[in-house]
C-alpha cells in the first residue's frame, strides 16, 4: 500500500488511516490538485449584496480576482463590512447550511457576502482529497482576501466565516497575508486526521486572527474538541445536538451540521444565545458543565472582541438547521 506525506499530513490511498474501508470505491476519479496557483478554475467566489437580495432567488454575480473593476460592477459597496463564507467537505455555497448564514447576513443589509465554492475539491467520498486540496483553498481565498483590501476594504470590517473543513481553510489564507486577519469563526472546525496530523500551519488556531471565535456542536467526532480559538462556545454540551435523532452517524452529522444555524441565528439576532464562563473542557460529558463565575457573553456575530475562554451554551432546538 502507497502512502504520501501532502502538506503534513499523512494520507493513505484508499483506506483511511488504518480506520478502514472509507467507501471510497472511487478513489482515482478524485480531484486531488497538485500544483498550487491562482486563481483556480475550480475555486469560484460569489458576490451577494443586500440591493440585490431577494429571498426566494438571491442574485450572486462571479468575482474574478484579476479584474480591478469586478467587484464595482458587482455592486460591492467599500462603505459596508464584508463577509468571507466558506464551505466545508460535500459541500456547497449555494445549499444549506451555507445558504442561511448568506441569508442572515443579507437580511441585515450591512453586509458584502462573499460566498467561496469549492465543490469539484470537495465532494463525497472524497475526503482526503479534500483535506489535501484545502491548501490551495487558503492560498486562492487569500488572493480574494487581498484583493478586497487592495480595493478599499479593511480587515477591521472583514470576518472569515468557515464550518467544518472551511474553519481550517480560513485559518490557512493566515499563511498568505502579511497583515493579520481581524476576525474569524470557526463553525465545529473538522476533526478527522486533522486532529492527529495536521500541524498549526494547516490548521486554525489562536495565531490566525486577531479574535478566533469557535463554535462546538459535534465535538470529538466530527467536529475539532481543541481549544483552537481564543473563545470558545460549547453549545448543549457542545457533542451531541437535542433536535438531531437516528443512528450515531446521521446523529454525528446533523449535530456538526447545526453549529452554521445556531451562528446565523445570533447574525439575525445577537442576542439569540448567550454563553456561561465554564470549564474548558468541551465536550461536555457529564450534567457537571463546571460553570464558573463570571459575566455571561452573547455567542456569534455579537460577542465581544476582547472576549476569552470557554463558554457554554443552552439551546432548546428551535433554531435547528433543517437536516435529511
Amino acid at each position: 500500500m502507497k502512502c504520501e506525506v501532502i502538506f503534513g499530513i499523512t494520507l493513505i490511498h484508499l483506506t483511511f488511516c488504518g480506520i478502514g474501508n472509507v467507501l471510497d470505491v472511487s478513489y482515482w476519479t478524485c480531484l486531488l490538485k497538485k500544483r498550487y496557483s491562482c486563481p483556480d478554475n475550480d475555486i469560484k467566489f460569489y458576490l451577494y449584496t443586500p440591493d440585490d437580495y431577494s429571498y426566494h432567488k438571491p442574485m450572486r454575480k462571479r468575482i474574478d480576482v484579476r479584474n480591478s473593476l469586478a467587484l464595482s460592477y458587482s455592486g460591492w459597496d467599500s462603505q459596508k463590512k464584508n463577509v468571507i463564507i466558506i464551505h466545508g467537505f460535500n459541500g456547497t455555497e449555494s445549499k444549506t447550511p451555507m445558504t442561511i448564514i448568506r441569508d442572515a447576513y443579507l437580511q441585515r443589509g450591512d453586509y458584502n457576502v462573499f460566498m467561496v465554492d469549492w465543490l469539484p475539491l470537495a465532494r463525497f467520498p472524497c475526503y482526503i482529497s479534500s483535506l489535501s486540496n484545502t491548501r490551495l483553498l487558503g492560498q486562492c481565498v487569500a488572493q480574494l482576501y487581498a484583493y478586497i483590501m487592495d480595493l478599499g476594504g479593511l480587515a477591521e470590517k472583514t470576518v472569515c466565516v468557515g464550518h467544518s473543513l472551511g474553519a481550517h481553510i480560513c485559518g490557512m489564507v493566515s499563511n498568505h497575508l502579511t497583515i493579520k486577519q481581524h476576525k474569524i469563526v470557526g463553525l465545529d472546525p473538522a476533526r478527522p486526521l486533522v486532529s492527529q496530523f495536521g500541524s498549526t500551519e494547516f490548521r486554525l488556531s489562536p495565531e490566525d486572527a486577531h479574535q478566533v471565535q469557535i463554535i462546538h456542536t459535534n465535538a470529538g467526532v466530527l467536529g475539532d474538541s481543541h481549544r483552537s480559538g481564543h473563545v470558545n462556545f460549547c453549545v448543549n454540551g457542545g457533542i451531541h445536538q437535542p433536535g438531531c435523532k437516528g443512528h450515531k452517524l446521521r446523529r454525528a452529522r446533523c449535530s456538526h451540521f447545526q453549529s452554521a444555524c445556531y451562528f446565523a441565528a445570533t447574525v439575525r439576532d445577537g442576542s439569540a444565545m448567550i454563553g456561561r464562563l465554564c470549564s474548558d473542557h468541551c465536550p461536555k460529558k457529564s450534567s457537571n458543565w463546571g460553570y464558573l463565575p463570571g459575566k455571561s457573553i452573547p455567542m456569534g456575530h455579537d460577542t465581544p472582541f476582547n472576549a476569552r475562554g470557554t463558554y457554554c451554551v443552552t439551546n432548546t432546538g428551535e433554531d435547528d438547521c433543517p437536516f435529511n
